[in-house]
C-alpha cells in the first residue's frame, strides 16, 4: 500500500473543489444543479468536478481519488456513489476519522476535511431514512402489516435496514425484511453487518440470480409490502431484477432507488399501478437527501427546512 504525499500525484487545483466519484457522472443531473445550489448557499467559488471509476475498480485507482483530496488543499470533499464499499476497502487508513455508520456498513459515501483531518461518513442511512420517512409517514407497518423486500443486498439495503432497525417506535418498523442478492459475499457481507445489531426484525436472505424466481419471492409478499429495487439495474446495469411477469403486492409500494437510466422496475411498477393499487416511487427524494446531506457535511452547516425546499425546488426546476 502506498504510505506518503510523495507517493501520490495530485493536481494542486486554482479554486475550491468539490468531486463528485461515481461511474457516469456526466450524465447525472447533479452537474447541472451543484453551480446553482452552491450559489445558493453562499459559495459560489466552488466548482464540481466528476471522478468516473469503474465498478469494482482497482486500490491504486481508489486511492488515487482520496489522495487528491486529501493532500490538496482546495480539493474540499466528495459524495461518493456506486463505490461506496469498494473505497472504503481499498483506502480506509487515509482517513483520520470514520463514523460510526461507516464503520458499521464498511463503507464511505461522504469525504470531507475538519481542521486538516479528512473524515469519512457512511450518510446513506440518514438520507435513505429521511427520504423512506417521507413516503411513509408515520406508523405505516403497524397500519397496514406491510413487509420489506429489497433486491440487491448492497450499501442502499443496508442504509435501509440500519434506518428501520434504529427506529424508536415499534410501529414504523416492519415485522420481515427479505434481501435478494445475486452475490454471496454481498449477502454474506450484509448479514455480518445486521448481525452485530440487535432488533426484532426477521431478516431473511435469499442467494438468486433469476428473474423468474424474484417474480415468485415478491409475489409471496403480504399486500401493502414495500419491494425496493437496489441493484442498481436500470441505471449502472441493464434490466430490472424482476420480468414484466412479476406481480406486486395489492396496494404496494414500488420504491425505484434511482431517478434517471432507463428504469425497468419503475416501468413495472407503474403498469400495475391501477389493477394492482401500486403506489410508485423514484429516487428523486433519495437523491435530493443523498446530496445534500453530504454537502452540508463538506461544507460545515445544516441544510434543514426552508432552505431544503430552495434547493429542491431549484433542482427540480432543473431535472424534473
Amino acid at each position: 500500500m502506498l504510505e506518503n504525499v510523495a507517493q501520490y500525484q495530485f493536481v494542486a487545483k486554482p479554486q475550491p473543489t468539490f468531486y463528485f466519484i461515481g461511474v457516469t457522472t456526466t450524465k447525472s443531473s447533479i452537474m447541472k444543479i451543484f453551480p446553482l445550489w452552491t450559489r445558493e448557499l453562499g459559495h459560489p467559488e466552488i466548482v464540481i468536478e466528476g471522478v468516473d471509476l469503474k465498478l469494482h475498480d482497482t486500490v491504486e485507482a481508489y486511492r488515487q481519488a482520496v489522495a487528491q483530496i486529501k493532500y490538496d488543499p482546495n480539493s474540499l470533499g466528495a459524495l461518493v456513489t456506486a463505490h461506496k464499499i469498494s473505497l472504503y476497502e481499498a483506502v480506509h487508513d487515509l482517513f483520520d476519522y470514520l463514523d460510526p455508520y461507516a464503520q458499521i456498513c464498511g463503507e464511505v459515501s461522504s469525504i470531507s476535511k475538519r481542521d486538516g483531518t479528512v473524515e469519512g461518513h457512511a450518510k446513506d442511512p440518514i438520507s435513505s431514512g429521511l427520504s423512506l420517512d417521507a413516503i411513509l409517514g408515520d406508523n405505516y407497518f403497524a397500519h397496514t402489516d406491510g413487509e420489506i423486500l429489497s433486491f440487491g443486498p448492497g450499501g442502499s439495503t443496508t442504509a435501509i435496514a440500519l434506518h428501520l432497525i434504529n427506529k424508536s417506535k415499534l410501529d414504523d418498523r416492519p415485522r420481515r425484511f427479505v434481501v435478494v442478492g445475486r452475490s454471496a459475499r454481498s449477502i454474506e457481507r450484509l448479514e455480518r453487518t445486521l448481525a452485530s445489531q440487535k432488533t426484532n426484525i426477521v431478516f431473511e436472505y435469499i442467494l438468486n440470480d433469476d428473474p423468474q424466481r424474484n417474480d415468485a419471492i415478491m409475489k409471496q409478499m403480504p399486500p401493502a409490502s414495500i419491494i425496493i429495487n437496489a441493484t442498481g439495474m436500470g441505471k449502472d446495469l441493464p434490466g430490472s431484477p424482476i420480468t414484466d411477469q412479476g406481480i406486486f403486492p395489492e396496494n404496494a409500494i414500488a420504491w425505484e432507488l434511482n431517478y434517471r437510466g432507463k428504469l425497468g422496475f419503475m416501468h413495472q411498477a407503474r403498469a400495475q399501478s391501477e389493477a394492482r393499487q401500486v403506489r410508485v416511487e423514484d429516487g428523486w427524494l433519495y437523491f435530493l437527501h443523498g446530496w445534500t446531506q453530504v454537502i452540508a457535511q463538506v461544507y460545515q452547516l445544516e441544510i434543514v427546512g426552508d432552505l431544503f425546499d430552495r434547493l429542491a425546488a431549484i433542482a427540480g426546476g432543473i431535472a424534473r
